[in-house]
């Protein structure tokens, strides 16, 4: 049913007549849940950064996240990061250490605290995870939202909507006959588009280029770091349990490496045997698989890390827009 939506949501035809009314149903409740909780919204003492999208699946926001976490960190600030869990079990709120389990944390949680080396916090309710973490961590002086644009209870100093550039936003209707959780205008409102790759979108005045690059893999069990190149020619196989796995896929390829692909669903919960393969070849994961698989990870089995880049010009950009966000922030806090 998933892959046959997403062939629905990406394509130019108009959806099928069984889902629009469905759309505009999604779309009447969805406003008047957005409006109660925009009345209700509260405020958090710090100021709160939201990186959010307005589409189902992957996009880039747990990289542009942490690429985030870096950039405060490198003026002084001393960040902390906010996130559903999606896929944990919980309970929440809970704080996220990284040896934590994917299981109760989720995923990305676990990733975001591997690689943030912050305080974070995790709860469907992203009020209540700011509250633990600001509570447990006082230090705290600006919290990053993962995911949570359309969270309206938490009030927020910064909007940053990403988006596929390649899949931009699809079909340009609402769950279930398109993509979009919220309308396309929305992304507008946002004080910066943050496009994953190259795409007309990149042309939008308030839009601003980005890429995933990648480069190195790094061993599950021994932690080694090595080249993608020393992997030529290959065979490996690839592994993406995310929102959009060619992206993944497309990254190996473009390096030449001849692979194997095994895509699975976002947030797929692995057990040993989806990755008993018949064959001793290399096994390429993404970072946000790799947490759920090192409890039984192989020796051929690899992390790929995805580095955000900025065009010239584009890093300078959001530099100069959290700086005047946070002055704002704190003459109104």
């Amino acid at each position: 049913m998933r892959h046959w939506l997403e062939q629905v949501w990406y394509r130019t035809t108009p959806p099928p007549l069984v889902l629009r009314p469905l759309a505009m149903l999604y779309g009447l409740l969805s406003r008047r849940v957005s409006q109660q909780r925009r009345q209700q919204a509260q405020r958090l003492p710090v100021m709160v950064i939201v990186v959010g999208n307005v589409t189902i699946g992957g996009a880039g926001k747990t990289p542009c996240v942490l690429w985030l976490v870096e950039v405060l960190q490198s003026m002084g600030r001393r960040p902390g990061i906010l996130s559903r869990g999606y896929g944990g079990r919980g309970p929440f709120p809970r704080l996220v250490r990284a040896g934590d389990s994917a299981e109760e944390c989720g995923d990305e949680p676990v990733l975001l605290a591997q690689r943030g080396q912050v305080p974070l916090a995790v709860a469907p309710d992203r009020l209540a995870a700011g509250r633990l973490l600001l509570q447990s961590h006082p230090e705290v002086d600006v919290l990053v939202c993962d995911d949570g644009l359309q969270h309206y209870r938490l009030e927020r100093d910064l909007e940053l909507c990403v988006v596929d550039g390649r899949r931009g936003f699809g079909n340009g209707w609402l769950l279930p006959a398109g993509p979009l959780r919220e309308p396309s205008s929305r992304a507008a409102e946002t004080a910066l588009l943050l496009v994953n790759g190259a795409s007309p979108l990149e042309s939008l005045p308030h839009a601003q280029r980005f890429d995933l690059q990648i480069g190195r893999a790094v061993n599950l069990l021994s932690g080694e770091s090595r080249a993608l190149r020393e992997f030529l020619p290959g065979p490996v196989h690839a592994v993406a349990g995310i929102g959009n796995p060619e992206r993944f896929f497309d990254g190996l390829a473009a390096l030449a490496l001849t692979l194997q692909k095994h895509a699975f669903a976002d947030h797929h919960a692995y057990v040993p045997a989806d990755l008993a393969f018949a064959d001793a070849a290399p096994v390429l994961m993404t970072e946000k698989d790799a947490v759920k698989c090192r409890a039984f990870a192989q020796p051929q089995w690899w992390a790929v890390p995805a580095d955000l880049h900025f065009p010239a010009g584009g890093e300078a950009r959001l530099r100069r827009l959290l700086q005047e966000r946070l002055h704002g922030a704190e003459t109104s806090i």
